[in-house]
């Protein structure tokens, strides 16, 4: 068993003090492993467009040495997406932070959508798919994509192929979509017998006469399918615990996995 963290912000400024309350409150809780959301380590996507590339760039390198030194200070794993410049172009990234090291995960499909289109403004490359960030901690084995990615199987075969007891999913869900992203939580982690873990921003983004409410409803749901803890819309910390035995068990039950692997996958 281990307790993880899941933080419910919208975009930090330079000042650490909040980020540093939240992760004391984690430790005190005994995490060992603490999820953000999306665009909390930077401006949203759509402010991004407006911004200079070296003001987005120092922001990154900043909050990057932020969450090593938070992660030091209070020995904790940290996942958290971070837009990473390179070469005066951005790409979206989620980091793996360990008071030792540091890892990163392109993330490999981007929205594309004609009001919300990360794929044009991004650099990130159109390549034939690549393994998600899969890590063991604590006797657990993580999965992390990128909070679009929940929508494509290929991920979940490659994350059952890894053996993952537990999907990492920072998301930046907006408009009236909380109803479905629950459905498509739920139905994921069941059908594949994980815990999933997201963390999804707050906070609010005026396009024109367009408001984008980012509302949080972060949660961790059983490889039952089962939302077992659930932040509402407001900035907050849900910590949680995960049993690796709760996993072979729903595995077991169900034997999904058994009638794939009986036939050749």
């Amino acid at each position: 068993m281990i307790n993880l963290a899941a933080l419910q912000m919208p975009t930090q400024g330079m000042n650490p003090n909040a980020l540093d309350h939240y992760f004391k409150t984690a430790k005190e809780k005994d995490a060992k492993l603490i999820l953000l959301g999306e665009y909390v380590l930077n401006h949203f996507f759509k402010e991004l467009e407006k911004m200079p590339v070296n003001m987005i760039k120092d922001q990154s390198e900043h909050h990057l040495r932020v969450i090593k030194e938070l992660s030091k200070k209070y020995d904790m794993l940290v996942v958290a997406p971070l837009v990473q410049v390179k070469n005066k172009v951005c790409y979206k990234t989620i980091v793996k932070v360990t008071p030792k090291t540091t890892h990163t995960y392109y993330q490999q499909i981007l929205i594309d959508y004609g009001h919300w289109d990360e794929a044009k403004y991004f650099a990130n490359e159109v390549k034939e798919f690549e393994d998600p960030m899969v890590f063991t901690h604590e006797g657990v084995r993580f999965g992390v994509i990128g909070g679009f990615e929940l929508h494509f199987n290929w991920f979940f075969d490659r994350l059952n192929a890894r053996d993952v007891d537990v999907l990492l999913l920072p998301t930046a869900a907006t408009f009236e979509s909380l109803q479905r992203w629950r459905e498509i939580l739920k139905t994921r982690a069941f059908l594949h017998n994980i815990y999933i873990l997201r963390a999804n921003r707050v906070g609010e983004y005026l396009d024109k006469d367009i408001k984008w409410k980012f509302y949080g409803d972060s949660m961790l749901i059983t490889p039952m399918g089962e939302i077992e803890n659930l932040l509402e819309d407001k900035e907050s910390l849900m910590v949680v615990t995960v049993d690796r035995k709760e996993v072979r068990e729903a595995k077991k039950l169900w034997g999904f996995e058994k009638q794939i692997k009986r036939r050749g996958g």
